[in-house]
């Protein structure tokens, strides 16, 4: 015998209940904390913290003074977005620690709350038509560049933060391009919502639509409380990051990141370091006090110095932070040894010059390095010889390292071999 028809209701319902199991089912979504006001706040708050950190993302960039030299310009044929570069100052000195610990830990702050305004506007990712109209589709392709772009920045960033670099390509064209593009599809996205949510925070309208569950859950927390956990969460990550940007008790807060924890040793030589002489893979046969020498190289030819020639030299002294693209700094270590503009006008440069640094180093990224003239004539920039009273360690660029004011770290370059002064633009 044969089936019985299916009535057409008991079908249509059928293929209803199927249809609520799939992403672009409006009931698939059933959370009731999902509304207009919860997505404003989150939105406010991340139009207000990424526009902080792609500022001090740029300023980060531009202390690289990546137009001066190739070595330093790791974002080649940047073209137009390069537009705003201009010459690093050395004042303040710690001008770099300052940006760079802002754009690190509240980037690092700010994950909760992007990963919370992504699960508020997930439902609109499946809607279908997938474009009603024009405006429609370019709000869609803005919320695709908008949720990837978000999700590419943050994770490179913290991979790269995290030392476990792993995307394939350099760091840094990758998180700059990506930068830029994240940041267009931000700014297209807030022009199109920035007054309806102002709006909504203000509590003039609740506008309903694609965010609302038609048919929500019972709710277990309200959307305050809900708010609540997610600056809880960023206060935790907050509170467990910003003390790699300071010494003693206070590094020892920052347990997520890996600078955080005890100083890696005692003594005059006893602060934080990215790179130790092994990772480097330098010769200590190389770097014998009675084997060493500085190849000075500039207008009047080349010197050959050995470390006792440099100590015979003029000394100085200055007061001086570490600070890396990672975040982590130190606090001011007293650095002491020859002015750079001294080594220049050794070489028959009597005005400062920009000077090309090459390191003994054989593994890893900015074995060489390129310094601009107004950090080559600024007088608390080094060849340091000593730190804090004491000869270099190996892990901190014995026989000689430069240091600079407000440079990032990775441009004072430990076990210098060679500085070739001139124009190098």
């Amino acid at each position: 015998m044969g089936r019985a028809p299916v009535p057409a209701a008991v079908a249509a319902y059928g293929r209803s209940m199927r249809d609520q199991r799939l992403p672009t089912s409006p009931d698939f979504w059933r959370s009731p904390l999902r509304g207009t006001w919860f997505t404003s706040v989150l939105g406010l708050v991340l139009l207000a913290g990424i526009t902080v950190l792609f500022v001090t993302g740029l300023l980060s960039y531009a202390a690289y003074n990546p137009d001066l030299s190739p070595v330093n310009d790791q974002t080649p044929d940047k073209g137009l977005l390069g537009f705003y570069l201009f010459s690093w100052p050395t004042r303040p000195a710690w001008l770099y620690r300052l940006n760079q610990g802002v754009h690190v830990t509240l980037g690092i702050t700010l994950i909760p709350v992007l990963l919370a305004k992504l699960w508020s506007v997930v439902p609109k990712l499946f809607t279908l038509p997938p474009a009603r109209s024009l405006a429609h589709a370019l709000e869609r392709i803005s919320l695709l560049l908008l949720v990837g772009g978000g999700l590419f920045e943050f994770v490179t960033g913290v991979l790269n933060i995290q030392l476990d670099y792993v995307f394939p390509g350099s760091f840094y064209p990758l998180h700059f391009y990506g930068a830029w593009v994240f940041f267009a599809a931000f700014v297209a996205h807030a022009v199109l919502k920035l007054p309806a949510a102002l709006r909504n925070v203000r509590g003039l309208r609740e506008e309903r639509g694609e965010l609302h569950a038609p048919r929500p859950d019972p709710p277990t927390v309200s959307r305050r409380g809900a708010l609540g956990l997610v600056g809880g969460g960023s206060l935790l990550l907050f509170g467990t990051t910003v003390g790699h940007s300071f010494d003693g008790v206070a590094r020892q807060t920052a347990v997520l990141a890996p600078h955080g924890g005890s100083e890696p040793g005692s003594g005059p030589n006893g602060f934080q370091i990215n790179k130790t002489a092994a990772y480097a893979r330098i010769d200590p046969a190389e770097t014998a006090a009675d084997a060493w020498r500085l190849v000075l190289t500039g207008r009047t030819g080349t010197l050959r110095l050995s470390r006792a020639d440099l100590a015979r030299l003029p000394l100085y002294s200055s007061a001086l932070p570490i600070a890396c693209v990672e975040g982590w700094s130190t606090s001011n270590q007293w650095w002491r040894g020859v002015r750079l503009r001294d080594l220049a006008a050794l070489v028959g440069h009597d005005r400062p010059t920009d000077v090309y640094v090459e390191s003994l180093q054989r593994h890893g990224a900015f074995r060489h390095a390129a310094l601009r003239a107004n950090q080559v004539g600024d007088e608390r920039s080094l060849l340091a010889l000593y730190v804090n009273g004491e000869d270099l360690d190996p892990d901190h660029g014995f026989p000689a390292r430069v240091i600079v004011p407000a440079a990032p770290g990775v441009l004072n370059t430990k076990w210098v071999a060679r500085l070739t002064f001139g124009d190098l633009r």
